[in-house]
């Protein structure tokens, strides 16, 4: 089972849990960089508090202009990038009782500025650190090293296709454009993946609002892993009736 997500940084918790959910991450590295995205900015909300909260974003210059695609784009200030991230980040969850768990997200993340400077290996960085800290141990693969065709739903179904998946887990933002034929036509069931909207549930409150830090700190890892493990479980038996990017 693949999704097939572009890298988000510190990414909100309903985009975390659909790549629990999979076997394999296919990053989509290559398409064009969106400012207004998740690429290069997360918002992290206070853990007491999580209707206050405040933008984290990496200043972000684009080589190419609007054309730059996510993979092309580069940090402007890496030290004060990393500064920032590294207060922001204590100051926000350096309470939490979980606070070794997060560090060591945050670690991670801080030791990959020191040899990159480009936007997508830190937002890539910073999912798989906390998909570790979940304990999953999937595959991670790149969309540029992988030839498809032009066409959306083709493009995405030849990188299903290409990495061996029988299963696509898609959001609904995708389920607007997504033609099935293309992933019928190889035999690829396309699983519409939505997490729960709950209005007393206070760890999906905000799932695809806020960084999924919140969530783990406010959880932990082992009970934030156990409710995600049975979100998978759930889209394996026929899915929710509610949204996901």
């Amino acid at each position: 089972m693949c999704a097939i997500h572009q890298p988000n940084l510190f990414p909100r918790l309903s985009t975390l849990a659909k790549l629990f959910a999979a076997d394999r991450w296919i990053v989509l590295d290559d398409v064009q960089f969106a400012r207004r995205d998740y690429q290069q900015r997360t918002r992290l909300a206070a853990l007491d508090d999580p209707g206050r909260q405040q933008w984290l974003t990496l200043p972000t210059h684009l080589p190419n202009g609007r054309p730059t695609l996510v993979n092309q784009a580069l940090l402007v200030q890496p030290r004060r990038s990393r500064r920032t991230v590294s207060l922001l980040i204590r100051q926000y969850y350096g309470r939490s009782r979980y606070w070794p768990a997060v560090s060591e997200v945050l670690d991670v993340v801080l030791d990959r500025f020191e040899n990159t400077d480009r936007v997508a290996d830190l937002a890539r960085t910073s999912t798989l650190a906390l998909l570790t800290a979940l304990g999953w141990n999937g595959e991670v693969l790149e969309s540029s090293a992988i030839r498809t065709r032009q066409s959306r739903s083709e493009r995405l179904a030849d990188l299903a296709v290409a990495t061996g998946s029988n299963y696509y887990l898609c959001g609904t933002g995708g389920l607007r454009y997504l033609d099935y034929q293309p992933f019928a036509a190889h035999g690829i069931t396309v699983v519409p993946f939505r997490t729960p909207v709950d209005a007393g549930d206070r760890l999906w409150q905000r799932a695809r609002r806020v960084s999924s830090l919140w969530a783990l700190s406010a959880t932990g890892p082992s009970e934030l892993a156990t409710r995600l493990t049975a979100e998978r479980e759930a889209h394996l038996l026929g899915g929710h009736a509610d949204d996901d990017l």
